[in-house]
């Protein structure tokens, strides 16, 4: 069961989603994505670039941040925008809390709908995909 229109309050943090990505599931992604760039899988690649270690896709984390979202939304909400920057680098095998704070609730031709700032956040607690999104909820 997801988030509910009459308990969500601005100000309010959503669940936290953990991941921690292998290098495998980094392959998997850059198969299904069609991203190949070296950094992501090539270590000495990635050294030779000045990368201390291979990153986790940009696009994988803003995958993950719609996984935050749907898992909270619940099969009766709607994700209808989510977007993010890529401000900082992930690394494999380091944790990534995706996290989110509503900002606004409000409602607009008969849909309740909530604004929310999300973000991917490292181990040290950088912001390293910072973005926001709207849901609709029931």
């Amino acid at each position: 069961m997801g988030a509910s229109w009459d308990d969500v309050q601005e100000g309010m943090e959503i669940p936290t989603l953990e991941k921690n990505c292998s290098t495998q599931q980094l392959v998997y992604w850059a198969a299904g994505s069609g991203d190949f760039y070296q950094i992501h899988y090539d270590h000495n690649f990635a050294r030779a670039t000045g990368l201390e270690n291979i990153i986790v896709h940009g696009a994988l984390k803003h995958a993950f941040l719609g996984q935050l979202l749907h898992d909270w939304v619940g099969n009766e909400g709607r994700v209808k925008r989510v977007g993010c920057s890529y401000r900082g680098m992930d690394f494999p095998d380091e944790d990534i809390h995706c996290k989110g704070v509503v900002t606004r609730k409000y409602e607009e031709n008969g849909e309740k709908l909530v604004d929310l700032e999300i973000w991917t956040e490292n181990p040290a607690g950088a912001r390293t995909s910072p973005g926001n999104a709207t849901v609709q909820l029931p």
